[in-house]
């Protein structure tokens, strides 16, 4: 049975009564339906959405009425302001995400794709983490099929046979490159450039941090990726020779410009679900394997908190601790987690006493904290070797209190 063409106005009678649907996050959210769906409101009914929505990539909610629920796994600006009643956050890595959206009864599914190409495949594009695996187990697939979108190689995509519903509109991956300069990541990385080798597998996060690692490293060779997420700078590296020849970049989604979108199709690229991205038997088993997260704080034990901000919480624990599974048994793997080391134009440091919220990170699960400050290693250090290493790249200003907190802390055992 062919998909049936649809108009956005018609979306209530394809979702079934009471449905829990999974909505494609990151470049595979389609606003064209999530329009549909706000627009709907009441005739909606009590329906739950669910999905990885990512900050500053995001903003709908998906609460088009009163009994609308939503299920997430990060925290939106969007997402923070709306009724608490309304939200139910599962605050899981990203292997847990996997399983549970794997176990859970999921209904129907909302995302994006490119039209089909001459074998009938639709690619999910820049998109393909959770999505990509999923669809089978779900009954009802309704596609935006957006010719705007990259198509992307790696994995098969979806048949346009299997579309349940479609709708066509163009929504852009115009956006414009940010090419502003941050003279503190710009020294964080230059204090973690000197640990990646030629012929390094890379995954590094989002923001500027990893985007001045990236930049420091266009000097390396045969470099490869295996991320969850890659951005724009990937592409600097493409231009400078540094990725090794061939299929050299693995990711599941890609979130940045233009620049980006329009060489994610290339050969170097190939884009996998969380199986394969965030898969710690795979990672372990990949030699010189850096990966470079963030956090908010880091306490002087060794670990890193990156859920719980001054307003709440801002995040799950995401990738991280999967990857710092993985690299741990990769063959000169290296962990690193890299932060400013102050926040509030100097007032606050984020190398702590005690860290507020959840344990995103263990005291085991990292090797090298590194702030503009300089680099703290905790490989086959005591507890009071790593509190001095990680005073070491507090701010200056902060030192001193640290040094007190601590003796007195640790007078106590």
């Amino acid at each position: 049975m062919m998909p049936v063409r649809f108009t956005p106005a018609d979306i209530v009678a394809l979702l079934p009564k009471g449905a829990r649907i999974l909505v494609a996050g990151a470049g595979g959210e389609s606003l064209l339906l999530a329009e549909a769906v706000i627009a709907a409101g009441n005739a909606l009914g009590p329906v739950i959405f669910t999905g990885a929505f990512i900050p500053g990539q995001n903003h709908c909610t998906y609460l088009a009425n009163p009994d609308c629920r939503l299920e997430t796994f990060f925290i939106t600006p969007p997402v923070k302001a709306a009724p608490a009643s309304q939200i139910d956050f599962f605050p899981l890595c990203y292997n847990d995400i996997r399983q549970r959206l794997s176990t859970i009864r999921i209904d129907a599914a909302l995302f994006m794709v490119t039209p089909p190409d001459a074998l009938g495949n639709c690619s999910f594009g820049p998109a393909v983490d959770f999505i990509a695996e999923l669809w089978p187990r779900i009954p009802v697939r309704i596609a935006h099929i957006n010719p705007l979108m990259p198509r992307t190689h790696g994995h098969g995509g979806i048949p346009f046979s299997e579309i349940t519903a479609f709708v066509e509109g163009e929504q852009g991956f115009d956006a414009p490159s940010d090419t502003s300069q941050d003279p503190i990541a710009n020294a964080i990385a230059a204090h973690i450039a000197p640990y990646v080798c030629d012929g390094a597998t890379l995954q590094l996060g989002i923001g500027k941090v990893p985007g001045a690692v990236m930049k420091a490293l266009t000097g390396r060779r045969n470099l490869r990726f295996h991320s969850g997420l890659i951005v724009d700078e990937v592409v600097d590296l493409q231009d400078a020779g540094a990725l090794a020849p061939g299929a050299s970049v693995l990711a599941g989604i890609a979130i940045g410009s233009k620049r980006l979108y329009d060489a994610i199709g290339g050969p170097a690229y190939a884009f996998q679900p969380v199986s394969v991205t965030h898969n710690e038997a795979i990672i372990g088993a990949i030699p010189n394997f850096i990966s470079v997260n963030s956090a908010l704080e880091v306490d002087l034990f060794g670990q890193a908190y990156s859920e719980l901000g001054p307003n709440g919480f801002m995040s799950g624990p995401g990738g991280a601790s999967d990857y710092a599974r993985g690299v741990r048994l990769s063959e000169g793997g290296l962990r690193i987690i890299a932060l400013p080391s102050s926040a509030a134009k100097g007032r606050i440091s984020r190398i702590v006493l005690q860290g507020a919220g959840p344990v995103s990170l263990g005291r085991m699960d990292v090797d090298l904290f590194v702030t503009e400050q300089g680099v703290a290693d905790m490989r086959g250090k005591t507890y009071p070797e790593r509190a001095h290493a990680l005073i070491q790249i507090a701010p200056e200003a902060h030192r001193d209190a640290l040094r007190a907190g601590w003796a007195d802390y640790s007078a106590q055992f």
